[in-house]
């Protein structure tokens, strides 16, 4: 068997604040972190304001949540406070973003790879209404993207790159900071899908230069759904405007002067819309605040030295895996394929071992910081059992 890690004792006493660790084996960290125990009390207190303050809720703190949220993000980011707006999804976040860009004849190509989320490439299909003209960057293995190969189609006609930092089928890290390198060569503008990263992998978006990125609390940040966010570097935000905007954007809301809007100036509220999704701001700041608390140093070295066990005791029962052994280039996550992979998730799922599947992935497991050794082995000893290897 292969060599376990050290024991981290500092993040093991921490399992006690996520309640589902008590009774289920959850590496599914990737697509719904678990619940931190404190998110009841929020509940409660967001209950008890609406409940006891009625609409003086709003003047006692819920008008600020979305920017003050924002803030809680910032380090996990590598960016400075004031910047991180929050949003229902990335969905929402992409098009508030889209709808400040334009696409002349001489720059209006979009490129991004084949391996980016589809939910964006969903909404930047609709971009082509706009006159933006898509370039797809292919790959040979669906586990990534040369980067070379990438950069080389980032040229003078590009506009806008919105790229997965991290790969959400085989947790394939991007060089974002070369990427952003390159846009800011030719002149083209970087939106970086952060989803997959932030509370698992160290990001460092100012010093990388990157302009914008985006992504949601549901993953590594144990957030809960309804809590995404966007990050506009503050050098660009200002000449930025925002054609999907809302009221909490204008810089005098409540003197309710017809529009056109006039922006405020702070970025992280330059990109609000209408009534924020106070209820999901109040539950994924448990979240932030235990994730931020660890630190990002601590929780990589962590996820590498699991990753890493968990690769080598797949690859000795026999499995493929089809994540880099790179570090890297490797995120949080570990799938092994399997012809039946998806109907071994279910058995797996069944025996209180969360996971999930994707089709050209396999099985997604994904321990985080308060995962154990002991967990990756009965993970893949059920996995021998089922498949009997």
């Amino acid at each position: 068997m292969p060599t376990m890690t050290a024991p981290h004792t500092d993040l093991l006493a921490l399992r006690s604040e996520f309640p589902i660790l008590e009774h289920t084996t959850y590496l599914i960290n990737n697509s719904l972190g678990a619940m931190p125990r404190a998110v009841h009390g929020e509940m409660e207190a967001f209950a008890d304001a609406w409940g006891k303050r009625g609409v003086r809720a709003w003047a006692e703190g819920w008008w600020e949540m979305s920017a003050e949220t924002g803030d809680l993000l910032a380090p996990l980011l590598g960016v400075r406070p004031g910047a991180v707006s929050m949003h229902q999804n990335v969905s929402v976040a992409a098009a508030i973003f889209l709808s400040c860009i334009d696409y002349p004849a001489e720059r209006n190509k979009i490129v991004y790879t084949a391996l980016n989320f589809p939910n964006v490439m969903y909404i930047l299909e609709g971009e082509r209404r706009k006159g933006a003209e898509i370039v797809t960057v292919p790959s040979d293995d669906n586990i990534g993207v040369p980067t070379e190969r990438l950069l080389a189609a980032i040229d003078e006609r590009t506009r806008l790159v919105p790229i997965s930092h991290t790969l959400f089928r085989s947790a394939f890290v991007q060089d974002a900071e070369a990427i952003a390198r390159r846009c800011r060569e030719v002149g083209a503008i970087l939106l970086l899908d952060v989803y997959q990263s932030t509370g698992a992998v160290p990001l460092e978006l100012e010093a990388w230069g990157v302009h914008a990125a985006m992504g949601g609390s549901v993953k590594w940040l144990c957030g809960g759904p309804g809590a995404g966010y966007l990050w506009v570097n503050p050098e660009i935000a200002g000449s930025l405007r925002p054609t999907l905007v809302g009221w909490q954007a204008d810089e005098e809301p409540f003197t309710f002067r017809p529009g056109p809007i006039r922006y405020r100036q702070e970025p992280a509220w330059r990109f609000l819309t209408g009534t924020p999704n106070v209820p999901a701001l109040y539950a994924c700041r448990p979240g932030y605040k235990i994730v931020a608390g660890v630190g990002q140093k601590k929780i990589r070295e962590r996820s590498l030295a699991l990753t890493d066990y968990l690769i080598a005791l797949a690859e000795e029962a026999g499995f493929e895996i089809r994540t880099p052994r790179d570090h890297k280039h490797r995120g949080g996550t570990v799938s092994v394929f399997h012809p039946d992979a998806e109907h071994l998730c279910h058995e797996l799922i069944a025996r209180e071992i969360m996971c999930d599947f994707r089709p050209n992935a396999g099985i997604r497991l994904s321990p985080h910081f308060f995962n154990t050794e002991e967990e990756l082995e009965h993970a893949v000893a059920t996995l021998k059992e089922l498949t009997g290897k």
